[in-house]
């Protein structure tokens, strides 16, 4: 495991990790995983990282897939595992981030690399990007969350489409479909991730944080996402971000958010 694997720069308030092997247009692989699934947890508990933005090195690739040469001569089990491991150690870390992640997708984001950024909270674009789950021409399925992800936030019917045809989608469908929030040329891009943080980074950060997760909630197999929502907005008013925001709106004032 290397940090020459990834980039990270921290800026007011934004941790922006950029992913470092154009050679492979930023494929994933063990090395990676683990080492964007530690600086992921870091940032949970870095004071100075309010929001995290996710972006690949380059401007061909997000993440152009997983490195396929890692497991082409698994076995089932082999499979399983690494799917498990993957999504416990990455995927599902970064869905469940206490700090905002937002992907910033410059060029190709595919098989792997669309589940990544799948499992950020936002996802922004640049024009050229292009958008794909082509596991099933390999004669496999998706295995880091994209059979799951994906049909929550385009609907079963296109996330059907895109992971039985595996076909390419631009990122003008993705914006029409849901599965982008903005796009943005390739030299607006990075602005567009940093305005989208720092309006976040607006508000309360323990806010955000509870919000996450009772939208989260909604998903959760056997939790009541309206019960969840009802238990995280009580919760909120025993925050001193509660307190503040309420006193500042009172007082006509812009709040000074503690996070706590």
């Amino acid at each position: 495991m290397s940090d020459s694997l990834i980039l990270q720069q921290k800026s007011d308030g934004i941790l922006t990790i950029t992913i470092q092997r154009p050679q492979a247009l930023n494929a994933l692989n063990a090395d990676v995983i683990a080492t964007l699934a530690e600086a992921i947890d870091v940032a949970q508990t870095d004071a100075d990282v309010k929001t995290v933005i996710l972006t690949g090195s380059g401007d061909k690739a997000f993440v152009a897939g997983a490195d396929i040469k890692e497991f082409a001569d698994f076995s089932g089990k082999q499979g399983k595992v690494l799917a498990q491991q993957g999504q416990n150690l990455l995927f599902n870390r970064i869905e469940r981030s206490a700090k905002p992640v937002i992907a910033a997708i410059n060029g190709f984001a595919l098989g792997g690399g669309l589940e990544l950024a799948l499992a950020c909270h936002i996802r922004i674009a640049s024009d050229n990007a292009r958008m794909g789950l082509p596991e099933v021409s390999l004669g496999v399925i998706p295995g880091y969350g994209g059979t799951q992800r994906l049909p929550q936030i385009v609907g079963k019917g296109k996330a059907l489409e895109m992971i039985l045809s595996a076909k390419m989608i631009g990122a003008e469908e993705a914006a029409s479909c849901g599965l982008v929030n903005a796009v943005v040329s390739p030299d607006a891009l990075h602005d567009a991730a940093q305005k989208m943080a720092r309006s976040i980074m607006k508000n309360s950060p323990k806010a955000v944080s509870t919000a996450i997760q009772a939208v989260l909630a909604g998903y959760e197999d056997g939790i009541n996402g309206f019960d969840a929502e009802i238990n995280c907005f009580g919760a909120s008013f025993e925050t001193e971000d509660f307190k503040e925001g309420t006193q500042a709106f009172i007082e006509k004032r812009k709040p000074l958010f503690s996070g706590k």
